[in-house]
């Protein structure tokens, strides 16, 4: 009984809170233009989800085109980095800028010089995603047991046998984690470039359709589009969380 009641206190506790929100733009009777209700909301993203649907939807290809290009260029950086302390020397200061600069602030200029608003749309969302997996790549291939690597070097293993057999499986822990929050900035990255590109009427994301709902007061149709986004976003890390459960929960400490 316990054990089902940790697991389903969250729903409880969500439920609760839909109720009381429910319950409070009831008895005030706060227009739905300020705060619609839940059941308001639920409709609204019903009887809009034909139109909404493709914006969301491209909105799931520019966050997964972004952590993929992000997986990709983070571990091939962050073994570059391993390997080779002159490269690491030589490009971390550009990683930790790219890491540092709101993206707010580089986005219009980015959509200015690509060409295409997608290929802009998936600039801006690997900018904020790639620095998560290449740290915490970097991180797990350093951490790997010094002893192993001696041994590693004993049997005059190749800096690539190095990597494959022993650096990489040690690091996968640390690259889950990566993943799991360069997910969700994927998404946040995507959303915030198309309200950049939206201030110009460029794209055809959610962002968009917040933007077009906002410019009509028709905030419940920003709160469907925006329960959309989030749940995209707790669907993304769902997924990775599950998948870090899957390789890990049989030999690695956090997931057993």
């Amino acid at each position: 009984m316990i054990f089902n009641l940790h697991r389903y206190l969250p729903w409880l506790i969500f439920l609760l809170v839909l109720l009381v929100w429910e319950l409070l733009v009831s008895i005030y009777q706060i227009p739905h233009y300020i705060l619609p209700s839940p059941r308001l909301v639920a409709f609204t993203l019903i009887q809009n989800f034909e139109s909404l649907a493709p914006a969301w939807w491209f909105t799931v290809k520019i966050t997964f085109g972004a952590l993929a290009l992000s997986i990709i260029s983070g571990l091939l950086l962050a073994s570059l980095f391993v390997l080779s302390p002159w490269i690491e020397r030589s490009f971390l200061p550009f990683a930790i800028i790219l890491q540092v600069t709101p993206i707010v602030a580089i986005a219009p200029l980015i959509l200015i010089y690509v060409d295409t608003t997608t290929g802009a749309l998936l600039l801006c969302a690997w900018i904020v995603a790639f620095f998560p997996i290449m740290s915490n790549t970097v991180i797990g291939l350093r951490a790997t047991d010094k002893n192993l690597r001696d041994l590693f070097r004993l049997y005059k293993a190749t800096r690539w046998q190095t990597l494959r057999l022993l650096l990489m499986p040690s690091a996968a822990p640390y690259f889950l984690a990566g993943l799991k929050i360069a997910g969700g900035l994927s998404l946040i990255g995507a959303v915030v470039a198309e309200f950049t590109a939206g201030a110009a009427g460029r794209e055809t994301g959610l962002a968009s359709r917040i933007l077009e709902a906002s410019f009509r007061t028709e905030t419940p149709k920003m709160f469907a589009a925006l329960v959309l986004v989030s749940l995209t976003g707790v669907a993304i890390f769902s997924l990775f969380n599950q998948l870090s459960q899957f390789f890990l929960e049989h030999w690695h400490d956090s997931e057993i």
